[in-house]
């Protein structure tokens, strides 16, 4: 008799090696999984934890594209259609500059790194190379497939204990795309992909509607909150809760719409997950700002980016190991700026300033810094050119990624741009190099492997290697 339960001690492919021994003949589990391959695997298990100066990850995503060449990359010298409008402004730490609306954040470049000779062919608004590393063009980039390699925080889920009472990876202030009119977008990237639907993120909510405008951009308010399904109904007890099948019968309806062979262990783990967000004090305590000093509130600036990135401070601090925060762009465009680009970045910039030098500031205070990885990234860059509407189009081929925190050495500009910020001048970049990087600081093995729906072993950085230049 195959056994496929018992020790938690799983292999990359889900199982453990003394379960599968117990079969008799590893050949019945088919060529994946002949005794070469897997103790070759179970070699590689054992090799994926590493000593890592990050316990956990705070990843700001700027959805859509941010124009890093106004932000940290900035080209005085180049031709005014080039340069663009904005000049730089000294750091802290000598010959690093920043764009003039980050000042805040120019007190931090001696925690900070930055990448500026990161780039991909994957095409535009193809978040999935940014979030796991897989570089390859997709012809749709509108939705997610259960094929697709997993993120790196669908990663940190998969090798999450089973007996933490809290979620390894969250997902803030909604999926990617939520921002869209209609809803009916969801970029690829930050899913589980091919290891199942139960190491997907678990996703907060928000209220579209609330926005603000600053100047010439309209930056989206409010707070992120937990789902109402992972709230207690009125009146409900935790020990009516544990007992009342209904419950049960409403996770049981999404049954059906599993993938083929992983249902029901998707299912069983939505269900535990969901029962435990339902009982858990420490989630719902970090998304309940009441008790947050308003001045504290304030220095976050009272965006949505702002208060999700707040929340994910928290979170990081009751111990979830990936938080991603992503500023989505609604349908006014945000940071894909095809029109008007410096008028909405003098309005989005001070805030973003405002959130990012927060951040530092609590994690430095609290001790949480030297154990904290702070990244900042976009899906791609914008191009070096300015078009008639004043605005900056769809550029993948040179653009930079920020990193700060636990094992980064601060101070520190990795590769370098051309003279218009178009390419790539010297020490070129990966999406795959960024995501070995992240889990370089993680203490996880960027060769580690993880099998795929056709049993094939996959690395989970698919070959990128740490950008060591940058690593404390």
């Amino acid at each position: 008799m195959i056994t496929m339960l018992g020790s938690k001690r799983r292999l990359c492919d889900g199982l453990t090696r003394r379960e599968t021994l117990k079969a008799g003949a590893l050949s019945l589990l088919g060529g994946a999984f002949n005794l070469p391959s897997l103790l070759a695997v179970e070699q590689n298990q054992g090799g994926r934890r590493r000593p890592g100066r990050a316990k956990n990850v705070i990843l700001m995503y700027l959805l859509g594209g941010a124009p890093t060449q106004d932000m940290f990359d900035l080209k005085p010298n180049a031709p005014e259609r080039i340069r663009g409008e904005f000049s730089p402004i000294a750091t802290n730490v000598p010959g690093m500059q920043l764009c003039e609306h980050l000042p805040r954040s120019a007190r931090w470049m001696h925690k900070t790194a930055l990448v500026r000779s990161v780039n991909h062919k994957a095409g535009c608004h193809n978040p999935l190379p940014s979030y796991t590393g897989y570089e390859e063009f997709l012809p749709d980039i509108t939705s997610t497939r259960d094929t697709f390699p997993p993120s790196m925080g669908a990663v940190c889920e998969y090798l999450r204990g089973e007996s933490d009472d809290l979620p390894a990876y969250l997902y803030l202030p909604n999926y990617a795309g939520a921002g869209n009119a209609g809803g009916v977008v969801r970029y690829p990237g930050p899913y589980a992909g091919f290891l199942g639907k139960r190491y997907d993120p678990l996703f907060s909510e928000f209220d579209s509607s609330q926005v603000r405008t600053v100047g010439r951009a309209r930056l989206l308010a409010g707070e992120p909150y937990l789902s109402r399904n992972s709230r207690l109904a009125e009146g409900v007890t935790l020990d009516a809760l544990r007992t009342r099948e209904s419950l049960l019968q409403q996770f049981n309806r999404h049954q059906r719409r599993m993938e083929a062979g992983r249902g029901l262990d998707d299912l069983n783990r939505v269900q535990q997950r969901a029962l435990s967000l339902l009982t858990s004090n420490k989630l719902k305590s970090a998304f309940d700002l009441s008790t947050v000093p308003g001045q504290v509130r304030d220095r976050y600036d009272r965006t949505l980016f702002g208060s999700s990135t707040l929340i994910a401070r928290r979170l990081v601090e009751a111990g979830v190991r990936f938080v991603n925060v992503t500023w989505d762009f609604p349908a006014d465009n945000s940071w894909d700026t095809h029109a008007d680009n410096f008028g909405w970045l003098r309005g989005a910039l001070p805030s973003l300033d405002a959130t990012f030098s927060a951040l530092m500031e609590d994690l430095d205070t609290r001790g949480l810094l030297d154990e904290t990885l702070v990244v900042m990234m976009s899906d791609m860059g914008r191009t070096p050119q300015v078009n008639r509407n004043a605005g900056r189009d769809h550029w993948t081929y040179c653009y930079t990624v920020l990193f700060a925190g636990a094992g980064i050495r601060g101070g520190t500009i990795h590769g370098a741009s051309d003279a218009h910020a178009a390419y790539v001048k010297e020490r070129p970049v990966s999406t795959g190099d960024i995501c070995a990087t992240i889990y370089e600081c993680l203490g996880i093995d960027p060769d580690m492997l993880v099998r795929d729906r056709g049993g094939r072993p996959i690395p989970i950085a698919h070959g990128g290697r740490p950008v060591r230049e940058i690593l404390a």
